[in-house]
């Protein structure tokens, strides 16, 4: 009788022969493998899931100041639909280059020094923007600049969160906890839009760009002084057995359908998220001028922070119940791509501004469904480098973002319609969908021992 071997401990256990060495381990060696001395204790690891989750806040709240400011800086710069989007995609150009970069350095010292510079870097650079675009005539090209700079130090952060989850957590809180990082993106993305509203018609879109600055840097004191003590040295990880791929397995790692699979669908979702984030305020401001820009910067993202959290929630639960953590990936990835789709899809169409805010919460909501699907599959296919190859995928998510963004507004400013911009975005999500349901899958390839077949 012949068993799937998989990656978990208990599993293997369970299923392995007695009389096979090689596969049965002490509790000691087993303990070692998993690397439990480099685990929080639980009580510092409910400290830095709050850190990190209102770090995650704020990384998108800078983030998302140009896109909610970019209408009234067109306006005061003169920028049209082409020039915009052209400043909205620098970030993407700079988030490309450091993915894999961050996650390497993460995988290799550990991840919490890493995010610490990088928060103290987009804080500096996102209150420094209002005063780069004055400086001279060549507004756009300083703006452009400041985000490819933005997109270059903000682009260590979530491989450096997936190197920590893999080392720093436990497997079994794994999705909750990167879906409650999810949430932080959105309460981040939330309160850059209410923001906007309170702040930018009393004091000007340069106020969030100071406000978001200073709240960054004051996360990044508290880090400082309350977690790393004053200690900003990068530190080696303790060793594991399976702590690191050996150069040669890289080429055999992609060539595994499913990790292909998994990054194709990250990109797909990513891409078409980015998309959302930095056009709807635009979308919403002059397809509904009448209507306050609250409502369509707040809500949808209201409902995508309890959305996030509980998708990770039935993630976690329905693979204690017994379902395959494959089958759970794919159930979160429709969720997150098929179902979103039919919401964004009738946009295209003629629609009321509250029907356009139904669809639109709708798909904002279940697309954060993706943190119990491909973001977290990364750490059942690759653990031993789940940074890395997390940081190669958000490359290649961030690439294809850029391109799409830019895109988007090359096709508003032509057709003079938005009906393209969002029938293209439930094309590349419907295509994501089908590539990773068919070739998708969870188990463990970056060790040959994990991907053996065990005879009992």
């Amino acid at each position: 009788m012949a068993k799937k071997h998989t990656s978990a401990e208990g599993e293997k256990d369970l299923h392995a022969s007695l009389l096979e060495p090689t596969i049965h381990k002490s509790n000691e060696s087993i303990k070692e493998e998993r690397g439990d001395e480099n685990l929080w204790p639980r009580c510092q690891a409910r400290k830095w899931t709050a850190v990190l989750f209102i770090g995650t806040c704020l990384l998108y709240c800078a983030r998302m100041t140009l896109p909610v400011c970019s209408v009234s800086m067109a306006a005061t710069f003169h920028w049209s639909k082409i020039d915009s989007g052209l400043a909205l995609g620098g970030f993407f150009w700079g988030y490309c280059f450091t993915q894999i970069l961050g996650g390497h350095v993460s995988d290799k010292m550990g991840g919490e020094r890493v995010l610490f510079m990088s928060a103290a870097s987009w804080a500096l650079i996102t209150a420094s923007t209002p005063l780069l675009a004055q400086l001279g005539s060549h507004t756009l090209a300083l703006v452009t600049v400041a985000r490819v700079l933005m997109g270059l130090i903000q682009g260590v952060f979530f491989p450096s969160l997936a190197s920590l989850c893999s080392q720093r957590v436990v497997e079994g809180e794994r999705g909750f906890l990167m879906s409650t990082m999810h949430s932080g993106s959105h309460l981040g993305t939330l309160l850059a839009g209410g923001m906007e509203s309170l702040m930018l018609d009393r004091y000007g879109w340069e106020s969030l760009f100071y406000c978001t600055g200073f709240l960054s840097g004051l996360w990044v004191l508290v880090v400082w002084l309350c977690l790393l003590k004053g200690d900003v040295t990068p530190k080696q990880m303790e060793p594991k057995n399976d702590s690191s791929l050996p150069s040669k397995r890289w080429l055999s790692l992609f060539k595994k359908p499913s990790v292909w699979a998994m990054v194709f669908a990250h990109m797909c979702i990513c891409s078409t998220s980015y998309t959302l984030l930095s056009w709807l305020p635009t979308y919403f401001k002059e397809s509904f001028p009448n209507t306050r820009a609250w409502v369509y910067n707040v809500i949808p993202w209201l409902t995508a922070i309890p959305s996030a959290l509980g998708g990770g929630f039935m993630s976690d639960f329905l693979i204690t119940r017994g379902y395959s953590v494959a089958a759970v990936r794919k159930i979160m990835q429709f969720c997150a791509m098929g179902i979103s789709s039919m919401f964004i899809l009738p946009l295209s169409g003629g629609v009321t501004f509250t029907s356009a805010m139904i669809f639109i919460s709708g798909a904002v909501g279940v697309m954060t469904f993706t943190s119990g699907g491909v973001s977290v599959n990364v750490q059942d296919l690759a653990p031993s480098c789940a940074g890395a190859l997390y940081g190669f995928m958000n490359t290649m998510g961030a690439f294809m973002g850029l391109v799409l963004v830019s895109l988007s507004g090359y096709l508003i400013e032509v057709t003079l319609s938005w009906a393209t911009v969002f029938s293209l975005i439930t094309l590349i999500n419907v295509t994501g969908l089908g590539i990773f349901l068919i070739f998708g899958d969870a188990q463990r390839v970056d060790l040959s021992d994990y991907c053996r077949v065990v005879m009992v």
